[in-house]
């Protein structure tokens, strides 16, 4: 029996879970496990179910646009390992992490490659056997650099791009062609510490959390659709080492959640915002 998600989201009416729940009983499916949210300032209704049976995916597809509002975007297809590249710089932290997680089976993906502008973590990569795309930036201009590493990226054609601390900041027409594929991890004090050292600056201005935030990437540099967040606590006697490493084990977990809830279908994005099931 195959499994298949199912996700909506268009202008809320009345009826909708009944009307969307007999379409998928008329198609013999079962729905194993339905989360559904409206959020009342936008009168906009989001739905999530697994699904399961054997079926005509285009005829349930017409089906179901057929009885949706005409706003309704509908995403369906069969429960399956989804394709990650790993885009990294030269810290090792959130790149380690994901590495580990997929060589013990705790991530349910395929990582088909780790792209750097830095040679820095091939060693790495290498232990885990996957293949490593070092493409420098020197001596180049922006838009020539991006243009081979969205070369390799089309090439490979993933699911999810993760920028695993890649440090570089990407042009509107790199973004593009990915939107809503990339995701980014970064630390919880910008825009009000910026630059190469926050946790030096956190530090000298006595912050009491250290924190992390992951979220899709857009044209607006750290702003794009929130997926997940997370802090910890620091005191007085924490050094800007001690809170880097505070900071850096935060990120690991963020980044990692965020990950989780792409893998397995359960993000939308509206108005710059995510509704999470």
């Amino acid at each position: 029996m195959s499994h298949y998600i199912l996700k909506v989201d268009c202008s809320d009416k009345a009826g909708l879970i009944y009307h969307l729940s007999e379409v998928i009983y008329q198609h013999g499916m079962n729905i194993e496990k339905n989360s559904e949210f409206v959020d009342k300032e936008y009168d906009r209704f989001f739905f999530r179910a697994v699904i399961s049976g054997d079926v005509d995916l285009e005829k349930l597809r017409f089906d179901l646009t057929s009885m949706l509002p005409e706003d309704a975007n509908i995403a369906l297809g069969a429960r399956r390992k989804k394709n990650l590249v790993l885009m990294a710089t030269k810290e090792s932290h959130c790149l380690g992490d994901i590495l580990i997680r997929y060589h013990s089976g705790e991530l349910d993906a395929n990582i088909l490659a780790v792209i750097s502008n830095h040679d820095s973590l091939r060693d790495l990569t290498s232990k885990f056997d996957i293949p490593y795309f070092y493409v420098s930036a020197e001596n180049l201009e922006r838009e020539d650099h991006e243009d081979k590493v969205k070369a390799l990226l089309h090439e490979f054609n993933p699911d999810i791009i993760v920028l695993a601390k890649y440090m570089r900041i990407l042009t509107p027409s790199f973004v593009k062609p990915f939107a809503g594929k990339i995701i980014n991890i970064h630390h919880s004090f910008l825009p009000a510490f910026i630059g190469a050292n926050p946790y030096k600056q956190a530090f000298q201005r006595g912050v009491k959390i250290i924190g992390a935030t992951a979220h899709y990437v857009n044209d607006d540099l750290d702003e794009g659709p929130i997926i997940a967040q997370d802090v910890v606590g620091v005191t007085h006697e924490y050094g800007w080492r001690d809170m880097q490493k505070a900071g850096r084990n935060v990120e690991k977990i963020v980044l990692s959640k965020a990950i989780d809830l792409a893998l397995d279908d359960r993000l939308f994005v509206y108005k710059n915002k995510t509704v999470i099931f």
